[in-house]
């Protein structure tokens, strides 16, 4: 039973729905979330083998944290590009809500990682890059930030990313957990859970907000500055999160910010749904066709019909040659 005090009547946010949140008192602020029926739905459309999933569910995770934060109409997508097993996971939200993810991996070279018990982040990824891409549409630049694979967690990776490209001190946390237990008619079952925290120090005096240098050392232009005591207190209060504390249906993510930053005050803010929604459509496969060359669609037509499969949702849509380029 849970004793929490202090949270009356509070209206919880449950799954799929991103809490924005602000610690007066140690200038942060954030957002989490708790991910369920939506992230089931994007790995059970797959059945990915366990490790794959697990860094598709992380994947998911930061890109709906990080998403939820645009203030524009667009697109974030979140992507790593290696030479491991796994070479590709790719996830975007599409404003407001929209999620789709999907990964490529070798199955040969992933069953022989699995066989040799190699299944950390850093060793089915490999070495690569991590991709953080902001596309405001066709008419705005695209804005992207670029991190090597290094790190042993996609958590780790993401601070980097942070301390590079935005310069915020920013503190990442994510957790991915299967569940096994029972449907209403008794029969097992298997569910993915997972969550997050993103959690930024933005205090009114910008001068507080710059952090040592990366690289260190005495060397010329490496900043003296200690980072500032606040952010060190938020910092640490962050990391004692546990992966179970993130996933645990039970906790919630209105307890979960509550157990650690009440006596700072915490306030959360209207929650964001998010979606399992793809942004594929007939229509826009159709004028991708439409814009190949004659020579590339004879290539493409077979039997007289193309079908396109989208990686991200699996739907297949079919094409009489005559519905591309009408004789």
């Amino acid at each position: 039973m849970d004793n929490t005090p202090g949270l009356g009547q509070f209206d919880f946010a449950g799954d799929d729905h991103v809490v924005p949140f602000q610690v007066e008192g140690l200038d942060v602020r954030g957002r989490a979330v708790q991910l369920g029926p939506m992230l089931d739905a994007i790995l059970e459309r797959h059945n990915y083998p366990l490790p794959v999933a697990r860094l598709v569910a992380e994947t998911v995770v930061l890109t709906v944290l990080l998403g939820t934060s645009l203030k524009f109409e667009g697109k974030l997508i979140v992507q790593t590009k290696s030479d491991g097993p796994v070479d590709l996971v790719v996830a975007d939200f599409a404003t407001p809500d929209r999620v789709r993810a999907y990964a490529r991996y070798d199955e040969e070279a992933l069953q022989a990682a699995i066989d040799k018990g190699q299944v950390l982040p850093q060793q089915l990824l490999g070495e690569g890059i991590l991709a953080f891409t902001i596309d405001q549409g066709v008419h705005m630049q695209r804005y992207q930030g670029i991190v090597p694979l290094d790190g042993a967690s996609l958590e780790e990776i993401a601070g980097v990313y942070f301390r590079q490209s935005e310069q915020i001190p920013t503190k990442v946390r994510l957790g991915v957990a299967e569940l096994l237990d029972r449907d209403e008619s008794g029969k097992p079952r298997h569910r993915w859970r997972a969550g997050g925290m993103v959690a930024q120090f933005l205090p009114e005096s910008p001068e507080r907000m710059r952090q040592p240098d990366l690289h260190g050392g005495d060397g010329a232009g490496a900043h003296e500055l200690e980072i500032d005591d606040l952010w060190d207190e938020a910092r640490v209060m962050v990391e004692t999160i546990d992966a179970d504390e993130l996933t645990d249906p039970t906790v919630g993510t209105e307890r979960l910010l509550y157990r650690l930053f009440h006596e700072r005050g915490v306030r959360v803010y209207p929650p964001q749904p998010v979606y399992d929604r793809c942004t594929c459509s007939r229509e826009k496969i159709r004028d991708v066709l439409a814009s190949l060359s004659q020579e590339e669609l004879e290539e493409t037509v077979q039997e007289g019909s193309v079908s396109v499969s989208c990686e991200f949702c699996s739907t297949t849509y079919r094409f009489e040659a005559t519905e591309i380029r009408p004789q």
